[in-house]
């Protein structure tokens, strides 16, 4: 995309295009971030990626799995609805001379068909931050990007962790599995502002039957907490899902 498409992306169309224009780059600050990684040295072997293949990165926020794939000589483009984190990662890309492209694009409107070798969807990036609306049509649309024999990676998070472990002022929507929570922001100078967040949980069966429906062919759902991506059935105790799915095909 070029920059009239980025600047036509900028306007806010998200709730979380405030939060990230707020926390900029404090958001790698995050304990949840300093994994990556760990988690893309799993992805790398579960999905057999290779020097030169392309990947595309669903939701990449700042970029931190899409430089850590283009350190292996793995080609990326990584799509994000904030034009803020798009910006942080070409800059990380240009530091370092990495075989990584960055578009401001909602995953929901995603363009590619049958373009990557593999692509991936990971922190609930453009997949659990829909409010429960447009699930169906964002996995379509990953999906569609993947070249036939091609593999995915997509997290989620768990519905039955997050009804194990309803917090304080938190109230999770039964219908449509989709928590709602207030929370305190902090920007990387410290300044602070309190901000409410939607994310939707998933059960192994509803992530299942999902790809499926988008004609994917299920290698397996694995248990998983951010930085210790393993393979391991999930348990009650287990935060986040991680579907591993391949295109039928060559």
């Amino acid at each position: 995309m070029n920059a009239a498409g980025d600047a036509g992306a900028a306007e806010d169309v998200h709730w979380f295009q405030a939060i990230a224009r707020f926390l900029g780059p404090a958001y790698l600050r995050y304990s949840f971030t300093k994994g990556t990684e760990q988690e893309v040295s799993f992805l790398v072997e579960a999905l057999g990626l290779a020097p030169g293949e392309r990947v595309l990165d669903a939701g990449c926020g700042p970029g931190r799995h899409s430089l850590a794939l283009a350190r292996r000589g793995i080609g990326v483009v990584g799509v994000d609805i904030s034009t803020e984190f798009v910006t942080l990662a070409r800059a990380a890309a240009e530091d370092e001379a990495l075989p990584a492209r960055f578009v401001v694009q909602d995953v929901r409107t995603l363009p590619f068909d049958r373009d990557f070798d593999a692509v991936i969807c990971l922190c609930q990036g453009g997949f659990g931050l829909l409010g429960g609306a447009d699930d169906e049509e964002a996995l379509g649309r990953i999906a569609r990007a993947v070249r036939p024999g091609g593999r995915l990676a997509v997290s989620a998070f768990s519905l039955v962790f997050m009804a194990r472990h309803l917090e304080e002022g938190e109230s999770l929507d039964v219908a449509t599995g989709v928590l709602h929570e207030h929370t305190t922001l902090r920007d990387a100078e410290g300044r602070e502002k309190p901000a409410e967040a939607w994310t939707t949980g998933f059960t192994v069966r509803e992530l299942r039957l999902l790809a499926e429906h988008h004609g994917l062919v299920v290698e397996a759902v694995h248990g998983v907490t951010p930085g210790r991506y393993r393979r391991a059935e999930p348990t009650l105790d287990d935060p986040e899902l991680l579907l591993l799915a391949r295109v039928p095909g060559d």
